[in-house]
């Protein structure tokens, strides 16, 4: 499974830079497909990183989920229609309010945000093999696979406009995209993370961004 994925996102890679990949745009969207990255959907529209970040708002874009939906122009009305290379970024979008997030599995947290081993994009949770993940929060499913490399067997709760988690490093998935869970809810079961050590990567994202996640549990 793991070389086939690997396969198929170096497959994307070559195809997204070759000349025939650049896809005339008579839409504004684009829907992510599994494999996809950022840089892939940017060469093939003739576009830059940049201006996907900016435009649809997701942070340093290191994390994109298959199905999420990509706008390929700036939004209506914004000044960054302007050709103009001093052109401002666009005003601030109010946060939505975070949920009262819980701790998502028992454990003590062995890498903090920003540590190694890992991604350093969340914290890593010690525990056992086979042990409960749950919802830290209310949501709904946006992804559930293998399909993202260096998360293992992962999911991704989207809780609103703003505040996304995610669940990485699991055994088993108990939950398919677009499922709606409550929090609590038992998602997964622990596998094992860097080292091969039984862990669960857990991240929160604002507006894409990784944020450090002890800001939002409470203290135990």
């Amino acid at each position: 499974m793991i070389a086939r994925t690997l396969l198929l996102v170096a497959f994307l890679f070559v195809a997204a830079c070759g000349p025939s990949t650049r896809y005339t745009r008579d839409a504004d969207t684009h829907v992510v497909r599994r494999g996809e990255t950022l840089f892939s959907i940017a060469e093939r529209y003739n576009l830059t990183t940049a201006q996907l970040v900016r435009w649809n708002r997701i942070g340093d874009g290191s994390l994109i989920y298959p199905g999420q939906v990509i706008r390929l122009s700036p939004p209506p009305g914004s000044a960054a229609r302007s050709s103009s290379p001093t052109r401002r970024s666009l005003p601030e979008i109010p946060d939505q309010p975070a949920p009262g997030f819980a701790w998502p599995t028992a454990g003590r947290i062995n890498v903090e945000f920003g540590g190694t081993p890992g991604p350093g994009t969340g914290v890593l949770i010690d525990g056992k093999r086979g042990q409960a993940v749950i919802a830290a929060a209310s949501g709904t499913v946006v992804y559930a696979g293998s399909g993202l490399i260096g998360y293992g067997q992962l999911i991704i709760l989207k809780h609103n406009d703003t505040y996304l988690s995610t669940y990485g490093y699991n055994a088993t998935l108990l939950v398919r995209e677009g499922q709606n869970v409550r929090q609590g809810q038992r998602i997964a079961t622990m596998g094992e993370g860097p080292e091969h050590k039984p862990r669960l990567h857990f991240e929160i994202r604002r507006n894409g961004n990784p944020v450090n996640p002890r800001q939002f549990l409470p203290p135990r």
